[in-house]
């Protein structure tokens, strides 16, 4: 089993032993995240009913040949156990409904990391809200499960997103700003990966907003004198670097077409990337559909 990802990492035994559970033979992964349905309710059944039953999601991973699912303690428990000798199980602890302000989110336990332990869990998933005016609460409720993953020998990957009233003030979420710092601070808390989504550019106004420092604005004017394609390649590496060798997944976010899906994996890999992370750009998909995705992503990264 390749390590490149984790060679410069301290592991425990049981740790590393949990990591090399949803590697592909490179050293890279992709796992299927069904974690949504808590932060976005239930519209997303749309355009596929089929994707609101978690069986189906289950068969999708199994088919489709990724390395581990991402999911809640319910969705775990009644549906995942049926398949726990086919699929690793990344066990998502915390969410938010879509229902309070989204000015200054908190993402509060669902479920503990004894929880996906005593489940037979590989790992731990957790929301950070960069930024959120909420992070007095949010910061030591993540330093407390970094401490229980640590007990318990489960890798810590961190969803590292931007988020509240702050971030929106310094040019939006998806900001190479605000995701660059996003994955710093995940790294800064202890994260054994990182999930990040791929940045995009600053609008036109922002070149002067004061709100954003002076530093990333230049980087900003910088980038905009590149192709597009360029940029989306630099600040994808942008936030690889940010991370400091702790290896990054990057998210499918909102549904794509194909051709923007294979355009950014590939980027994603040429930029540093440890894989891959989508979960709407699959299973809103039908069966066959996203399976031959799948297998396209996968070709990808074993060729990283």
């Amino acid at each position: 089993m390749n390590l490149r990802f984790f060679e410069k990492a301290y592991f425990d035994r049981v740790e590393l032993s949990n990591v090399k559970k949803f590697l592909r033979p490179n050293g890279t992964s992709m796992i299927l995240p069904y974690d949504q349905f808590v932060e976005h309710d239930n519209r997303h059944i749309h355009p596929n009913p089929k994707s609101g039953n978690p069986e189906y999601i289950m068969e999708m991973a199994i088919k489709g040949g990724f390395n581990a699912v991402a999911v809640h303690y319910g969705v775990a428990k009644r549906f995942w156990t049926k398949y726990k000798k086919q699929m690793p199980l990344i066990l998502k602890i915390n969410g938010k409904s879509s229902i309070p302000s989204q000015s200054s989110p908190l993402s509060v336990h669902t479920s503990y990391v004894e929880d996906a332990y005593k489940m037979g869990a590989v790992g731990i998933g957790y929301t950070m809200y960069y930024g959120s005016p909420a992070q007095d609460r949010d910061l030591p409720q993540l330093a407390k499960v970094r401490q229980e993953c640590e007990e318990y020998g489960l890798p810590l990957i961190i969803w590292a997103y931007p988020r509240g009233e702050g971030i929106d003030k310094k040019g939006g979420a998806a900001a190479s700003y605000a995701l660059e710092s996003a994955a710093r601070m995940a790294m800064e808390m202890g994260a054994t990966i990182i999930k990040s989504n791929m940045p995009t550019a600053l609008a036109p106004e922002d070149l002067e907003n004061e709100n954003i420092p002076e530093y990333f604005r230049q980087v900003e004017k910088e980038l905009l004198a590149l192709s597009p394609y360029e940029q989306k390649l630099e600040r994808t590496r942008r936030v690889v670097e940010a991370a400091q060798g702790v290896p990054v997944l990057f998210s499918g976010g909102s549904e794509k077409h194909d051709e923007e899906v294979i355009e950014n994996a590939k980027i994603c890999v040429k930029a540093g990337c440890f894989g891959f992370i989508y979960g709407r750009n699959m299973w809103k998909r039908e069966m066959d559909d996203a399976v031959e995705m799948s297998k396209k992503l996968i070709d990808i990264l074993d060729k990283a």
